[in-house]
Order: structure tokens, then C-alpha cells, then sequence
């Protein structure tokens, strides 16, 4: 097993007023060569948006595009059609495929709203553009990685799918507990990303917002020091 540590404060950050964004990879005005993408994953974003404020009206296209409200939530409209807010427990999905425009704007006048954006790389470039949101009781299933995504072809866990393979994990975990990750498809590598807590993997120690790139596995274990919560990202670490 292959791991690299990413501590929280060697991200790239922005801070517009309306939106203060931690950038696990380059993105916007922060460049770094060698945080590009982890294979597919090409974005991972930490936002804390404005009451009021939000992400104006802007396209996409070719990409897979994932929200996770962990604070608030988010007033979504697309040029599909699609209008709602998505909030905390909730997960949003849109394949911008052929291309699609969209605005994310704050729910709330007065709250901040917080979210995690990713974007990962489709294997199929140009389809028809679709959205999808659900809502996942994370909270109610402690101890255990609920999958919230899956691939289009191999989605046998009631999660959302997208078109790549690639599988996102979502776990709150106990304190003095563990858990072990086996990799869905072989050669898949997995981001991990610490939203809340603390844990272990392979001797090393994460806080709170760190991350770890993970390749060369089958499966690897997770310490948990304090209590935490865990998005775990399987992805192709090379397009097919």
C-alpha cells in the first residue's frame, strides 16, 4: 500500500467575502503542478458560501459534479429544468456531459451555508446532460460506510450513480472503533478526506479537513481516535 498525506492547511485557499473555499487541488487562481487532480478527481472543494450570496448562473461540461451539503443548504436551478434546495443529509449529482448551465446560490439570507464540491472526470465524454439529488441517513447508520455513489453499471446499493467507476463512501464513526475499506474495482486508488475528527491509517495520524491519497491496495484499515466522519473517494487512477 501506497499513501501521501495531505494536511488541511496546505491547501489552496480564496477568500472573495461571499465565499471563503479551501481547494484540495488546483483550481480557480490557486495552481500547484503537483496537486492537479488523484486520478479522476479533479476537484474537491471546501466552501463556506454567504447568506444570500452563491454561485451565479455558469456551464459545464464533460465532468462529473458532486455536492455535499454539510452546513445550510443550497437553492439549485439548471437550464434542464431542474429547480429545488438540497441540504445537510443530501447528496447532488449532475453529469454535465454535452454541457449544462446551473446556478448553486445559499438558501438562507443570514446563514452560511457549508458544502464539499468534487468534480471526477467521466468515461464517456458527451452524453446527455442529467441531474440527480438524494437524501442518505448517515446519522442513523454509525459504525458503517454508506455508499452515496456508484458507476452507472454497477449500482447495486441504492446510491446515486454517475459515468465513471467510481464509488464514494460516507461514514460516521465511534471513537476507540475501526473499519476496513476493500476496493470496489482493482488498481482504483481512494482519496480519503477527514470532514470531522480524528483517525489513523498506516501509521499516520489525520485531523481534522486532512486527507490521504491511498493506491496499491486491496484493503486498509481505519483508526478511529475521536469520533469522526469520513468521505472515502474510489477512483480509476487512470482513464480507461
Amino acid at each position: 500500500m501506497t499513501t501521501q498525506l495531505f494536511e488541511s492547511n496546505t491547501r489552496g485557499k480564496a477568500d472573495f467575502g461571499w465565499l471563503k473555499a479551501n481547494f484540495s487541488f488546483s483550481f480557480g487562481n490557486y495552481f500547484n503542478p503537483e496537486r492537479l487532480q488523484f486520478g479522476m478527481l479533479r476537484v474537491l472543494n471546501d466552501d463556506t458560501i454567504a447568506g444570500g450570496t452563491g454561485f451565479g448562473t455558469h456551464g459545464h461540461a464533460n465532468m462529473e459534479i458532486f455536492t455535499i451539503p454539510l452546513e445550510g443548504g443550497l437553492r439549485h436551478r439548471d437550464s434542464m429544468g431542474n429547480e429545488g434546495v438540497i441540504g445537510f443529509g443530501e447528496v447532488q449529482v449532475m453529469s454535465a456531459g454535452s454541457g449544462v448551465e446551473h446556478s448553486e446560490m445559499n438558501a438562507s439570507q443570514k446563514d452560511e451555508a457549508k458544502t464539499l464540491q468534487l468534480w471526477v472526470f467521466p468515461d464517456t465524454e458527451n452524453l446527455t446532460p442529467r441531474y440527480d439529488q438524494k437524501s442518505f441517513d448517515i446519522e442513523n447508520q454509525i459504525n458503517t460506510f454508506v455508499n452515496i455513489v456508484s458507476p452507472n453499471d454497477q449500482n447495486d446499493d441504492n446510491a446515486l450513480w454517475v459515468y465513471q467507476k467510481t464509488f464514494f463512501h460516507l461514514g460516521i464513526f465511534d471513537s476507540n472503533t475501526s473499519s476496513t475499506y476493500k476496493v470496489r474495482i482493482p488498481k482504483n486508488g481512494v482519496y480519503l478526506f477527514l470532514i470531522e475528527g480524528e483517525i489513523e491509517v498506516n501509521n499516520q495520524v489525520l485531523k481534522a479537513r486532512d486527507a490521504m491519497g491511498i493506491t496499491d491496495f486491496d484493503t486498509f484499515d481505519i483508526k478511529i481516535i475521536t469520533k469522526s466522519k469520513i468521505l472515502l473517494v474510489e477512483v480509476p487512477m487512470n482513464q480507461s
